[in-house]
Order: C-alpha cells, then sequence, then structure tokens
C-alpha cells in the first residue's frame, strides 16, 4: 500500500525519495505551488541568491550518498579558500576568529584574562547527572563568562538565531555533552578524539576499499545553489510528488491511514499505509489536534525564531571585496544584525561580473520584532548595520528580502524531554511518523540523514 508524505521540503523529499528508490509506491503532498520549502535558489539581476540555508559542510555521508543517487554529485562546488577566515563583531569592531589555539593565546578576540580562563576548561568538572544544561550554563561553566557571551553566543547565532540562556545544550550541540561526559574536559576530549581518528586512518590497509568515500568537511553548495538538489529530488520523484495538494484531515483506519487531499480545487480520499507528516511543527499541531490533543500539545511547545534575510547586492567597484567568510554578532553587543555572509566571497559565481553579495540576517528569538518591518525598513536597517559594523558605505544596487515568521526552530531547556514524550505518544498510532527540523536536527545534513533513516526503516516494513 501507499505511504503518504505530507511536506515537500527537503526532510520530506528525502523520504519519498529514499522509499521511492527501494521500490515502494509513495506520494508525496506538499500545500504550496513549489517543492523545497525553506531551501531555494532564485537568479536575479546577475545574483544567485539562497532563500534560506546558504550551503552545507561536506561531512555528512548521507548527503553524499543523496547526492551520488541522483547524479549531482559533480556538481557540488566547494567555498573559496578565501572564505576560511570568520569574523565576530565585539569590542567595537570585526575580529577574527582564530583558527588553532596558539593563534587564539595571541588573539584579541578575548580580553587576556577570558583567553587564560578558556585554559582553565582543562580542570573543568562534569556535570550533575539528569541536568538539561542551557547553552550559556554549559559555556560559562566550561569556558567562563566572557567566552560564552562572544564566542558561543556567536557560534550558536550562527546556526540557531536563538538565546543561549535557553537553549538546551544537550538538543544544540550534543558533540559537546558528548565530550564532557566520556573525557570531563572539551580540551582533552578533543585532542584524544583526534588522536584516535589519526591512529585509525592509520590503521586502514592500503587502497581499502571498505571504508566510507572520504568527505571533504569543506563548506559546499552546489552550482546554481541548492536549488540544485531541490530539482534533481523533484525529477527523481516524477508523478509521485503532488504540489497544491492540501492535507485536511487525518485518521486512522483498519490497515492504515484515510486522509483527506484538497488538491487543485478538488477534495479527495487516499488511503495509506503509513504517513510520514514532514511539515513545520505548526502545521503538524493542526494535523494531530484531532487525532491526539496532548501530541498535538507536546508538538505545539516547539518555539520557532521569527528571521529576515536581506539580500544586498553591489556593483563593482564601488565597494571593497569582503573578506572570509562573514561575520556574526554576539546579542551583547546591543546590534540589530545577526549576522552577515559574504556570499560573493564564499561561492564567487553566485555574483556575476565582480559584483558584491551580502546575505544580511535579522530578527531571531532576541529580537523577533525586526522581522516585522516593511521591506524599505529591513534594507535601510541592514545597510545601516553593515555601515557600522563593517564600514560598507556604497549604494547597493540590488536589494531582497525574504522573511521567514517561523523561521529556526528552537531546541530550548526541556527539547529532548518533549522529543521523548513525542515519541512515547506516536507508539498510540502505528504507521505515522514525524520528521523535520523541528525535531531531531536543524541543519540540512540533519535533515538529510533523518529522513534517509525514517525512509530505510519504512523500506523495510
Amino acid at each position: 500500500m501507499t505511504v503518504a508524505v505530507v511536506g515537500g521540503g527537503i526532510s520530506g523529499l528525502v523520504v519519498a525519495h529514499r522509499l521511492r528508490s527501494r521500490g515502494r509506491d509513495v506520494v508525496l503532498l506538499e500545500a504550496s505551488a513549489r517543492l523545497g520549502g525553506a531551501v531555494g535558489t532564485r537568479v536575479r539581476g546577475g545574483y544567485l541568491v539562497e532563500q534560506g540555508p546558504n550551503s552545507f559542510l561536506d561531512r555528512e555521508p548521507a548527503t553524499r550518498e543523496l547526492a551520488k543517487a541522483l547524479s549531482v554529485e559533480g556538481r557540488i562546488r566547494v567555498a573559496d579558500p578565501a572564505a576560511k577566515r570568520r569574523y565576530v563583531y565585539t569590542q567595537g569592531r570585526l575580529r577574527s576568529v582564530p583558527a588553532s589555539p596558539p593563534a587564539f593565546l595571541t588573539s584579541d578576540i578575548l580580553p587576556l584574562g577570558a583567553r587564560l580562563r578558556v585554559l582553565g576548561e582543562l580542570f573543568t568538572g562534569r556535570a550533575p547527572q539528569g541536568v538539561d544544561e542551557s547553552l550559556a550554563q554549559f559555556g560559562r561553566r566550561h569556558l567562563g563568562r566572557r567566552a560564552t557571551e562572544v564566542l558561543l553566543d556567536a557560534v550558536q547565532t550562527g546556526i540557531f538565531a536563538g538565546d543561549v540562556e535557553r537553549l538546551s545544550v544537550a538538543a544544540t550541540f550534543p558533540p559537546l555533552v558528548k565530550l564532557e561526559r566520556e573525557h570531563r574536559s572539551l580540551i582533552l576530549g578533543a585532542i584524544r578524539a583526534q588522536k584516535a581518528q589519526k591512529a585509525q586512518q592509520k590503521a586502514l590497509p592500503a587502497g581499502d576499499t571498505s571504508a566510507p568515500p572520504k568527505l571533504s568537511g569543506a563548506l559546499s553548495t552546489f552550482d546554481g545553489g541548492l536549488q540544485t538538489l531541490i530539482d534533481a529530488l523533484a525529477t527523481s520523484l516524477g508523478d509521485a510528488a503532488h504540489t497544491g495538494a492540501r492535507l485536511e484531515g487525518l485518521a486512522r483506519v483498519e490497515g492504515g491511514w484515510k486522509l483527506q487531499v484538497h488538491e487543485h480545487g478538488r477534495s479527495a480520499e487516499l488511503a495509506a499505509s503509513q504517513v510520514v507528516l514532514a511539515v513545520p511543527a505548526h502545521v503538524a499541531v493542526a494535523l494531530l489536534r484531532p487525532l491526539d490533543a496532548p501530541l498535538a500539545d507536546k508538538v505545539g511547545e516547539i518555539a520557532y525564531a521569527p528571521v529576515a534575510v536581506v539580500q544586498l547586492g553591489f556593483e563593482p567597484g564601488t565597494t571593497p571585496a569582503p573578506d572570509g567568510f562573514g561575520f556574526l554578532v554576539p546579542s551583547g553587543e546591543k546590534r540589530r544584525l545577526l549576522g552577515a555572509i559574504h556570499a560573493s566571497t564564499v561561492f564567487p559565481f553566485r555574483a556575476e561580473g565582480g559584483r558584491i553579495l551580502y546575505t544580511c540576517m535579522v530578527g531571531g528569538a532576541r529580537q523577533p520584532e525586526l522581522v516585522k518591518l516593511d521591506e524599505d525598513a529591513l534594507v535601510a536597517l541592514a545597510r545601516d548595520e553593515l555601515r557600522a559594523l563593517a564600514g560598507v558605505t556604497a549604494t547597493p544596487s540590488f536589494r531582497e528580502v525574504i522573511r521567514w515568521p517561523l523561521g529556526i526552530p528552537q531546541y530550548n531547556v526541556g527539547h529532548l524531554e518533549r522529543m521523548a514524550a513525542i515519541d512515547a505518544a506516536l507508539q498510540r498510532w502505528p504507521g505515522l511518523h514525524l520528521t523535520g527540523n523541528a525535531y531531531k536536527g536543524v541543519g540540512l545534513n540533519d535533515c538529510i540523514r533523518n529522513g534517509a533513516q525514517l525512509g530505510d526503516a519504512l523500506a523495510a516494513t
């Protein structure tokens, strides 16, 4: 019987592709007119702009495997070497993030006392068992107050646009918690992990083909942007993917599920053995509430941070080409910009003829009201902040504003407990599954890995 995947973002597309590639009958229902969800690329005025995620780190085997299966592996483009340097705005100016421990000790990104306090991490103890610490609590305990306010807050801003005092460290950065649990000190754990990795590589026989393909770990995209991946997924699904198809009702029946679908002005019933809700949490809540109100309430507890993306393009010669990947702004600086990506430096092919493209992020969990500003006001805000923080005084010849009122899921303290409760509640409804960035990873790689795992599990049933 058919597996119904509801939601045509990256998660739903990957689940459906995995099922179809394994010979299962699948239908994908997407309420909007296009596939891809937040992932999408536009070509305008000599610029290639991303409306959501900008890139991915080439370190996830499932992503590389997907690209290979879709015959787009050869279209992966690695970031320009000039993008390796990253900046944080702190103490009144942009400062380079050190790339090594020795560079950190001699840098000016933190005051001397704060740098020495980071070295004291070697003597940090473990957290009490069963405590879900915030990222700020974890950071202050290991790295000290100043490093948490500047470095750790900047890192989470670039991923979650969240509140460091509210995000759960176990849910947002599980590798850090694992390092602490196994090694006590993050520094010691990182050193030991690096040694173990080198030893493992040396132990592999020459020409060993059993090892997984080596991933570059580099910041990457595709020629044509991330839309290349979406288009390839859509092509692979063919007529199994339906746009303009909205799920209006869901009911458990003997042998599976019955779906009420409204598609292009007509309503119809669809029978399915399994249903995957690969939609944002608030959409899942509306679908789940008539079925299971307590489950819907738990899913509804997942908060989102609104984000506005302001793209500003400049003609050649009007402003210097920026160095590095871009910069992030810790919340303690009290600025109105979360950060900016030097898009044309990272991937030069995204701006024709030497043009300069900045991708600016506004809003987040701490300043959600800014996302409600009109387009002119958001452009003016981004220009003012670029002038004050990065010295960009030129007038842009290109502008585009994209708002995400429910932008990035917030894995706040209690998220893992919430997920355990959601997983337990789903056991009451055999054949019903939830996936997407609201649950177990917000990044593109996370969504692809989780979608592939779910697709494989369903294909095996």
